[in-house]
């Protein structure tokens, strides 16, 4: 009866219906921390002690509130039960004085890992069909997913890894999620973000947004924390949910309206202080991926709306990227499309003709780039080609968006990067002319637009038409262009004589095939898909000016504060290590974020003799520290064997017959091969191929 009372009142009166094999729990991780891995320091305000709690058998009265600490449950052999806090320090050492018993392993039987034999239909990538089948997530609605067991401890894995890399260069902040207008009209993006940020209004008609990123809170925080450079520099993270109104939500957890990511930002005095906390995020990025088993390659990227001087991203090539990398097989360089550049080989001119003055010629019915080439019999890198757009532009101080002509000419075998075009002239979105734009701007018909006698704006986006030329046509002569008159071209035109522009910029895609930029390199670049799993900021002086954040240098002298913007997106590391790991029968992690690194599966849970063997195995797999799934089902073996090779777990031990003379079978899934193992070297042999896993990982 006391047993029964004590475990009531640990359990607020909630537990008289659970015992030890009804709750089994899990293997103790970093989410379920036993005593026996922790280490006692000194207590602070972070990671308290039970003597500063003064936590017993705690019950109504005495039970102190904690809203920063986990509560783990944990039980002796007569199933007393008590509520204890533990502190998880981020080198993986846990604090508690307290002796504990070790928590039993998961067994199969008792979760709730619905897995299944077919993946719906409008699942598009491998990590969307595999989540799935795996029984990781369920769909709610639109880009918005339940995790369920599997999935939330694989992500709690992730997360721990990022949060143990991230406590070495910074502090771990909580922001809200729920934000209010007015930081964001000081940073000049609650217009900005468009129609991607979640908007509301509370009862009183206060205009508030769901987070999407977090620089304008934290400037807030540095503008009235922050007084001197000896404060400096500070670099603050959090990991939390945030929020995207995405228009197109699809390819699972890549794309959603809702997802957990790690963001921090640096302040520091000036740009070498900010050069230090980029490259500090650099090395720990690196290290974070490499952790988690991800191949990935850094790559120059465009700041888009975070603004800044410049930015790298963490990509993993995959089919299912959304993202294309140019890259260089010889000397390394990598860039997403929208920042790549590329060294051109020399074109060939064409010859002039008459007096080598533009001169028009008739070309019915040649619209096409192609047709126009054929036409001239000419490459189609002699003809100019015009894309024309309409380009949003913010406005400020009050004033509001307008809509500008923005005519773009290239070489007709490469294509506009809008990304670029947009960096090149400050806008914020854009769209295709309509027919009665390109007549307001061209006077002139779709498929022979030309740049002669247009009269470009002073300004981009300015007052009147904003004339854009790419790089590649400087220097370039004798070239054809639209004549803006419906079965017309001109020739002999050369630019810089023949027309004008408002700039001249890098506004084309790169090609495959095409030259390394870099000096002396002599490679050629390589395009391919990936999605991106981290993305760093150097912001500048964006928020920090704009908000108003200022700070005494040592000479006295108020100075602005140099930010920089660093984000992980967790979900992309799950998917893409599920994209970079799979096959017909499911896919693989490595155990660092794998839910568990070893399953046990009992081919025969009739059989006492091969259950007790499993049940003693799973056990001391547990005693030496692995996360361990028991498969303990009455199923049959081929059952058990599609399900463990679906759902990530990389290594399997199964107990068949050859149990009987003391051998067992290790499967690793990753090599979908598996060999004989002698019983008592079984536990030993799994730790020493996750710790080459790991250490092939961390040389990779």
């Amino acid at each position: 009866m006391a047993s029964s009372v004590a475990t009531w009142l640990a359990l607020r009166g909630t537990a008289d219906r659970l015992t030890g094999e009804d709750l089994s729990v899990g293997t103790p991780d970093q989410d379920h921390p036993t005593n026996e891995d922790l280490s006692v320091g000194t207590p602070d305000q972070d990671h308290p002690t039970d003597e500063d709690l003064s936590v017993g058998t705690p019950d109504r009265a005495e039970r102190p509130r904690r809203s920063q600490l986990r509560e783990h449950l944990e039980w002796d052999q007569d199933l007393l039960i008590a509520l204890r806090p533990c502190s998880v320090l981020s080198s993986g050492t846990r604090t508690d004085e307290k002796a504990s018993k070790r928590l039993s392993m998961h067994r199969w039987s008792k979760l709730f890992i619905p897995t299944l034999r077919e993946a719906p239909a409008d699942a598009e990538v491998a990590s969307h069909r595999l989540l799935i089948r795996a029984g990781y997530i369920r769909q709610l609605g639109a880009g918005i997913y339940n995790y369920l067991f599997l999935g939330q401890r694989s992500l709690n894995k992730i997360i721990a890894v990022v949060r143990g890399e991230m406590d070495k260069i910074g502090q771990e902040f909580y922001l809200p999620g729920i934000l209010p207008k007015e930081p964001w009209l000081e940073s000049g993006r609650w217009t900005g973000m468009g129609e991607n940020m979640f908007r509301l209004k509370d009862r009183k008609g206060a205009d508030l947004c769901l987070g999407m990123t977090h620089e304008e809170i934290m400037t807030v925080i540095a503008r009235n924390e922050l007084r001197s450079y000896k404060q400096l520099p500070q670099i603050w993270y959090q990991i939390q949910t945030k929020f995207r109104d995405e228009p197109r939500p699809k390819s699972g957890l890549l794309r959603v309206r809702q997802f957990t990511m790690k963001d921090s930002y640096s302040f520091d005095i000036d740009a070498a202080g900010l050069d230090k906390s980029f490259d500090l995020h650099d090395q720990v990025y690196r290290a974070i991926f490499t952790r988690c088993g991800l191949k990935f390659v850094a790559v120059e990227a465009d700041s888009g709306a975070m603004g800044g001087s410049q930015s790298q991203e963490f990509m993993v090539y995959t089919e299912a990227g959304e993202d294309l990398i140019a890259s260089c097989p010889v000397c390394g360089y990598a860039a997403n499309l929208e920042k790549a550049t590329s060294l051109l080989s020399p074109s060939e001119e064409m010859v002039a003709t008459g007096d080598g003055k533009p001169e028009f010629v008739h070309t019915p019915g040649c619209a096409a780039i192609a047709d126009v080439a054929a036409f001239f019999k000419i490459s189609p890198a002699s003809d100019i080609k015009c894309v024309a757009y309409m380009v949003l532009k913010r406005g400020t101080g009050g004033k509001p968006d307008t809509w500008h002509g923005v005519a773009t000419f290239l070489r007709g075998d490469h294509q506009v990067n809008e990304t670029k075009l947009l960096g090149a002239v400050g806008g914020a979105d854009l769209r295709t002319m309509q027919t009665e734009e390109l007549a307001q701007y061209f006077n002139g018909p779709a498929g022979y637009l030309g740049p002669v006698g247009l009269k470009p704006a002073a300004q981009p986006l300015g007052e009147g038409l904003t004339v854009v030329v790419d790089k590649a046509l400087e220097g370039r002569k004798n070239l054809v262009c639209g004549a803006n008159k419906l079965d017309y071209h001109l020739c002999n035109v050369t630019p810089g004589r023949d027309f004008g522009w408002t700039l001249a910029a890098d506004i084309r895609s790169v090609n495959e095939g095409e030259g390394c930029p870099k000096d002396h390199c002599g490679g050629k670049l390589v395009v391919g898909k990936a999605v991106e799993v981290g993305h760093i900021f150097k912001l500048g002086y964006k928020y920090s000016e704009s908000m108003g954040a200022r700070v005494l240098d040592p000479n006295g002298k108020e100075v602005t504060p140099i930010m920089g913007s660093y984000g992980i997106g967790i979900e992309r590391i799950l998917t893409a290590a599920i994209e970079q790991s799979n096959d017909a029968n499911g896919f693989w992690l490595p155990a660092s974020i794998a839910p568990f690194a070893v399953v046990v599966t009992i081919t025969n849970a009739s059989d006492a003799a091969l259950k007790q063997t499993g049940e003693t195995l799973a056990a001391e797999l547990d005693a030496a520290g692995l996360d361990v799934l028991l498969d303990d089902r009455d199923e049959r073996a081929g059952v058990k064997f599609k399900d463990a090779d679906l759902i990530g777990i990389p290594y399997r031990i199964n107990v068949g017959k050859k149990a009987a003379s003391g051998q067992v079978e290790l499967v690793t899934r990753a090599k979908a091969g598996s060999e004989d193992v002698a019983l008592p070297d079984v536990v030993a042999e799994v730790k020493r191929r996750i710790e080459e896993e790991r250490l092939l990982e961390s040389s990779s």
